[in-house]
């Protein structure tokens, strides 16, 4: 009776030493784990678990498509910068019309030595995936489950999002809802939030859904109910937000195709007009845009910097916030 006594004394110290020595190593590793269920749980979904011990951390790719809005660009890279893995930068020598178009990024890509260590540039329509990512190799290789965000330039997803998205397993098929802005983040859109930009997971050539097809809801069709979901307020959407007048006609210049392009929409008085009231261009209904003055809703980077990048944040004013418009017509 004694030899078992002790036998069970001894038992009971070594658990609890061993429970001490567990909880003093993987206290902290426990609470994280715990904050990202809990966090994951939150939405619906698990955490995200490496599928061996020895599986490479999870990445993010940030799926980026580029016309002119260079500035727009580096304020996405300063915005996303701790949060995102790679950039994967895809510009096309067309419009969406089919016009042809001079490639800025590629001239510009000398302006960008400071960020070159997570740029993946590539050019051509959908060639996001169907010629990047296999060709990738090293530390820019996907793997299984990484995470990829396809966007416009001027679709930002909150840092906080992407920390969610890489954390947690998410739907096949996932929206990322955006604050909706006209112009400048003065101006929001009354209606729903944009439903843009999308995100999915890399699963191999064969089965990781391309980019065009999960952006407009194209493919397999069982996917597109089963396996998919929304997430509400999880980027910015700043659309027409041009820092010259310029720019702006330009991009009304590629909408020659619907009517948008007239000559009485390309009077510079009034575009500055509409600008700064806060008005729709062409008039459209139900494009009611409210004013928020002093928004502080906006990326961090803007806030940091708000002298070079004041039209973003403010249209007043004779210039309507273009560098490149005195309001001489006003």
């Amino acid at each position: 009776m004694a030899v078992q006594r002790w036998a069970v004394r001894w038992a009971i110290l070594a658990a609890f030493v061993w429970m001490l020595i567990y909880m003093f190593r993987h206290d902290h590793t426990n609470l994280q784990s715990q904050t990202r269920y809990d966090t994951c749980r939150a939405h619906g979904w698990a955490p995200y678990t490496p599928p061996t011990p020895s599986a490479p951390p999870r990445k993010v790719y940030d799926l980026v498509m580029i016309n002119t809005e260079l500035d727009w660009l580096e304020i996405r890279l300063n915005t996303t910068w701790s949060s995102v893995d790679y950039f994967v930068l895809v510009e096309g020598a067309r419009t969406f019309t089919g016009l042809p178009k001079p490639l800025h990024l590629r001239a510009h890509l000398p302006d960008l030595a400071p960020y070159a260590s997570k740029i993946i540039y590539h050019e051509l329509r959908n060639a996001m995936f169907d010629q990047v990512f296999p060709s990738l190799a090293g530390p820019q290789a996907p793997h299984a489950d990484d995470v990829l965000v396809v966007a416009d330039v001027d679709e930002i997803p909150r840092p906080e999002t992407l920390a969610l998205l890489r954390a947690c397993r998410f739907p096949r098929r996932l929206t990322l809802r955006s604050r909706f802005y006209y112009y400048s983040f003065q101006f929001r859109h009354a209606g729903p939030e944009w439903p843009h930009p999308q995100a999915t997971y890399y699963q191999g050539p064969g089965r990781t859904v391309r980019p065009n097809d999960l952006r407009m809801g194209l493919g397999f069709f069982l996917g597109l109910w089963w396996d998919r979901a929304e997430l509400a307020d999880a980027a910015w959407h700043c659309s027409s937000c041009f820092a010259t007048m310029g720019e702006l006609l330009t991009k009304m210049k590629s909408f020659s195709h619907s009517g948008l392009n007239r000559e009485e929409y390309r009077d510079r008085r009034r575009i500055a007009e509409r600008v700064r009231e806060g008005r729709d261009l062409w008039d459209r209904e139900g494009e009611v845009f409210e004013r928020i003055e002093r928004n502080e809703d906006v990326p961090g980077f803007l806030l940091e910097n708000k002298e070079r990048f004041g039209y973003v944040l403010d249209r007043d004013g004779r210039s309507a916030g273009f560098k490149d418009y005195d309001g001489e017509d006003v």
